[in-house]
């Protein structure tokens, strides 16, 4: 959320960034947003003026009772009820002046950073490095389904009758080679100075609304019935939401946590066929990272970030690449992003596995994340960054550690969480 003073003194600017994202719909909201300010800086004005009067004259009412002036005391009476009642009507048009600003202020894009690719959709993100060789094997790699089902590993058919689409069981030597990336990327995170933590799965409405975009809410957060409760769609949200309403001092920053929490997710919409199994789902793991620090330092995290996701793939034998995100596939709060996609030898091309965002202040303005600095408080910056989702990680571990025999070759960093075991043994032949 922009700050309504920046709004109100850069118009032009907050209106090519709206345009920039390919949202000129909500261009009359910057003109809307300014006279609604305009209005509700004039009616504080005015309340102010009439609180100072009203006390002004309540200040008399003694004195004249004290000099006798009964029918003077009764009329500085009067006037005090008359203004009394005006300011009632004055705070209440105040407040509900302020819910209007708010609503759209919510709904107003932030600044995105000059470096994002200016772009309609994720059809125009731009490819920024590579690293690993992407490699095709001479064999076919079946579809990850296939593959698990060869290990015994998946059930989707029984996840269906239970759950409905969307849901699935993890079995044997899969399900264990799920919780082994879980616990691979925690202590990698922690081996690089993140803080472990296992956050609240569920959310209450004021730090959903702080975390992410009413549209994002809408598409992704499921509601708990009958109570001011969602479940968490990643761990960030939690995270981010532990300084609600907080004053930080500038000494304890940055904060840098790594969080496990299960993910709960709508997923509204048609997927394609390669969206099947357990690509798109309800219901995943994941281990994320987060960090609220000073402004200037955003930048450097936000490289930090993405490179640490980048080094555990690497580490895990999986070529990755780093996409930056344009304009156009930016959520409204982010000021830029870049997308960690694996390579994926059966289809021959990348598939995203984790996105790193540096939100600014949007956050911190939104949950009132305040910092004391030595000139005064101001907003934290906060960014977060997906470690590993072991869902869409398991299909690039397994196709890109498949082996000619059918076995699944397990790295050299994993096999500490697997017992020692090198390789994966099909229990199915095909």
């Amino acid at each position: 959320m922009l700050d309504i003073k920046f709004v109100r003194e850069n118009p032009n600017i907050v209106k090519q960034n709206i345009h920039n994202k390919f949202q000129d719909n909500k261009l009359e909201l910057v003109d809307e947003v300014i006279r609604l300010d305009a209005e509700s800086r004039k009616a504080k004005q005015e309340a102010d003026q009439l609180r100072a009067e009203r006390n002004r004259i309540s200040k008399q009412i003694g004195a004249l009772m004290g000099k006798g002036l009964k029918e003077e005391a009764e009329e500085a009476k009067k006037q005090v009820t008359e203004k009394s009642e005006y300011l009632a009507r004055l705070e209440e048009k105040e407040e509900e002046l302020e819910k209007k600003i708010r609503k759209i202020m919510m709904t107003i894009p932030n600044i995105i950073d000059p470096s994002v690719p200016i772009g309609k959709d994720d059809s125009e993100n731009v490819e920024v490095e590579r690293f690993g060789e992407p490699i095709i094997p001479e064999f076919e790699i079946p579809y990850h389904t296939e593959i698990m089902e060869r290990f015994q590993g998946i059930d989707l058919d029984s996840a269906r009758r239970v759950a409905g689409n969307g849901f699935y069981y993890l079995m044997g030597d899969i399900a264990r080679l799920h919780s082994a990336v879980i616990s691979y990327a925690r202590d990698f995170m922690i081996g690089r100075g993140f803080t472990y933590c296992v956050p609240p799965f569920m959310i209450r409405s004021d730090v959903v609304t702080g975390v992410m975009s009413f549209a994002e809410m809408d598409a992704m957060m499921y509601k708990i019935e009958g109570e001011d409760l969602y479940l968490i769609g990643t761990s960030e949200h939690s995270m981010i939401g532990k300084f609600i309403d907080q004053i930080l001092t500038e000494e304890s920053l940055p904060y840098t946590m790594t969080s496990y929490s299960p993910c709960f997710r709508k997923e509204k919409g048609a997927h394609g066929l390669e969206e099947r199994g357990v690509y798109r789902i309800h219901q995943f793991e994941k281990q994320e990272m987060i960090v609220v620090c000073k402004p200037e330092e955003s930048k450097m995290w936000f490289d930090k970030l993405w490179q640490n996701t980048v080094d555990l793939f690497r580490s895990l034998d999986v070529p990755v690449r780093t996409l930056e995100c344009c304009s156009g596939d930016l959520a409204d709060l982010k000021v830029k992003s870049v997308d960690v996609e694996a390579w994926s030898p059966r289809q021959k091309k990348y598939f995203e596995v984790g996105s790193c965002s540096n939100l600014g202040d949007a956050q911190a303005r939104r949950l009132r994340i305040r910092v004391n600095g030595a000139e005064g408080k101001y907003f934290a910056h906060t960014l977060n960054n997906t470690v590993v989702a072991p869902p869409r990680m398991l299909i690039a571990f397994l196709e890109n550690n498949l082996q000619a025999d059918g076995s699944v070759k397990i790295p050299a960093a994993l096999q500490p969480y697997m017992g020692g075991t090198q390789s994966l043994q099909p229990k199915n032949k095909e």
